[in-house]
């Protein structure tokens, strides 16, 4: 069983040396400078570990992380253009449109969209890129709701915004190592709890959200709850669930 920094590492090791389409061009610098190590890489770690607890080779896993991977950076680079949050600075240092200008930066996050699809594709189950398709398209509409304004439902806003990809990874996981629909409902579950923890202690540290909602008593005691139930979901399971109830502590003692 690899632990979670070592299933970090063999990510870093794949998604360094993926190969993109030559198609790309001279545009091939700005994705992988997007791409490049800085991230909590949770989202591919969480599926690795998913798919190694339930008895899958986590290699086989990879490509799907990295779409994952993808789809997130993609959105990030996205979110930081003037048009949306108007961000010049992303993970210590200039965002894709500060470095690369805004029209590179929005097709580089185009053509990491596509990548990600292509990945999904090289299984035999289409189950994979469907997942990532419908995970994406959530993704999206929670990113509408919030440039809109329109976050009258939190809930709503983060379930799809944040927590979708954070479904997809648990269940991306579940598809690769092949368990049957009938069993991965406690894995789901995790994987929903999961997400709003992430988001909620996302909100804390970033002093918006819920955070500037309720009181501070009662937003960490939403995150202690999600985190409660992320655990009891692994509970119900008989795998090994070690590596990914260490990841579970390491988003709810999140400090930055």
């Amino acid at each position: 069983m690899r632990t979670a920094e070592e299933l970090r590492a063999d990510f870093e090791a794949y998604v360094g040396a993926l190969p993109l389409s030559s198609s790309l061009g001279r545009l091939e610098e700005a994705l992988r400078y997007s791409l490049e190590p800085g991230g909590k890489r949770i989202r591919p770690v969480l599926c690795l570990a998913v798919t190694q607890a339930t008895g899958g080779d986590f290699e086989q896993a990879l490509p799907a992380a990295a779409a994952l991977e993808l789809v997130h950076t993609f959105s990030l680079v996205h979110d930081d253009l003037p048009a949306m949050d108007d961000d010049s600075e992303r993970r210590g240092r200039p965002s894709a449109h500060v470095a690369f200008g805004e029209g590179v930066a929005l097709l580089a996050g185009d053509a990491m969209l596509a990548e990600a699809v292509r990945l999904a594709l090289i299984y035999d189950d289409p189950g994979v890129a469907r997942e990532l398709v419908d995970a994406t398209l959530g993704m999206l509409g929670g990113q509408y709701l919030d440039i809109t304004g329109d976050d009258g439902d939190l809930a709503e806003l983060h379930r799809l915004k944040t927590g979708r990809l954070f479904a997809a990874s648990v269940g991306l996981g579940l598809r690769v190592a092949g368990v049957a629909d009938e069993d991965q409902g406690p894995w789901r579950a995790f994987g929903e709890d999961v997400g709003l923890l992430f988001q909620v202690v996302d909100d804390i540290l970033d002093g918006d959200g819920v955070a500037s909602r309720l009181p501070p008593d009662a937003v960490s005691q939403l995150a202690d709850s999600a985190a409660d139930r992320a655990r009891e979901h692994l509970d119900a399971v008989r795998e090994d669930t070690g590596v990914l109830r260490g990841l579970v502590d390491a988003v709810a003692s999140r400090t930055a």
